[in-house]
């Protein structure tokens, strides 16, 4: 399985991205927001992390190899999920990620149906399976998928996450405990565990 392909960018479309390796040409599917990312980077070494899939009718014998591509490890890994939902699939998350992670994952977590009904695609129905499933496995999405953060490990989005529920089981609003964290990880100091995170969440604070 194609995971992660490095090439110079040759060309975007509004739906795929073709990378020169060597003696060959990838083309890879992408969502907008990617395109977004990637479309002034033509003629320059991008490196996309890929999920790679079967396209075409199986009682037909006719199933081509796809490849569908993201800047970073944890947008490919937010696609992942929200194309395990009942209904969604591969195709039908490529044409609804219009958005970037964040604000996807956001919607999910504050069970927003009615903004997440806005994707292409995605009508009511397929809005609330969205939540019901993704609810309680995006808060590290929702926290952590911004320019400055996209970097962060797998171990510390995870710490992030875990201090956000006990922030707010401290009394603190989200968007206070939200934002206290997101000031703390500017620092790009690496936390350890969720005791270190909110160490310094608190000695900032004293500042």
């Amino acid at each position: 399985m194609i995971t992660k392909i490095t090439g110079k960018l040759l060309s975007v479309r509004p739906d795929a991205a073709t990378l020169e390796h060597d003696a060959f040409e990838y083309e890879v599917l992408i969502p907008e927001f990617a395109r977004r990312q990637l479309q002034n980077q033509i003629g320059q070494k991008v490196s996309l992390h890929t999920i790679q899939y079967l396209d075409g009718n199986p009682q037909q014998g006719r199933l081509s190899p796809r490849l569908v591509g993201f800047l970073n490890e944890v947008e490919r890994e937010f696609f992942a999920l929200f194309c395990s939902v009942d209904g969604v699939g591969t195709k039908k998350a490529l044409r609804a990620m219009i958005k970037p992670v964040q604000e996807v994952a956001t919607m999910i977590e504050e069970q927003n149906p009615k903004g997440l009904s806005t994707l292409p695609g995605i009508g009511p129905a397929t809005a609330e399976r969205i939540i019901a499933k993704l609810r309680r496995k995006v808060p590290k999405f929702a926290l952590l998928i911004t320019e400055q953060f996209e970097g962060a490990g797998e171990i510390e989005r995870d710490i992030a996450a875990e201090v956000l529920d006990i922030m707010q089981s401290l009394g603190h609003s989200e968007s206070d405990a939200r934002k206290r964290i997101e000031t703390a990880l500017v620092s790009k100091k690496k936390h350890k565990d969720a005791e270190s995170l909110i160490n310094e969440i608190y000695a900032q604070s004293q500042k």
